[in-house]
């Protein structure tokens, strides 16, 4: 079984290694000493702490079938006659939306504000780090 560091816990989790350990010193997320000393959690505990601190975030969300949410920031609009480009920086990930002009316009999107790209595909993709 996989173990991860506190600081690749915090990664995966897209929070502060600080949050991290608060969180393993409140006993939200079992974790155990490895060889080398280090406070580590084992990769099913860490998955399903994951999906349950994900399962909480959205209390407050619209109902929508797309479950991928990225709550990001605003960083650029490219707007054409028909169509616009938006690119929402996500913690580490980089998204770009492709949507019409009238969308962006009604949503009244701007550089610096914040919004939450949706991810809805009938392909997902998986690569092994």
């Amino acid at each position: 079984m996989q173990s991860y560091t506190i600081g690749q816990a915090a990664r995966l989790l897209g929070v502060s290694p600080d949050t991290a350990r608060r969180w393993a010193d409140a006993g939200r997320v079992a974790t155990h000493r490895d060889e080398s000393g280090r406070r580590v959690i084992d990769g099913k505990s860490l998955a399903a702490f994951s999906v349950e601190i994900a399962a909480g975030e959205d209390d407050d969300a619209s109902y929508t079938s797309a479950r991928n949410a990225f709550p990001g920031i605003v960083t650029a609009i490219k707007l054409g006659d028909i169509a616009a480009q938006v690119t929402i920086q996500a913690g580490p990930h980089r998204l770009v939306s492709l949507l019409t002009r009238e969308a962006v316009e009604e949503l009244g999107l701007e550089v610096g504000m914040q919004a939450t790209a949706r991810v809805k595909s009938t392909s997902v993709h998986i690569d092994r780090t």
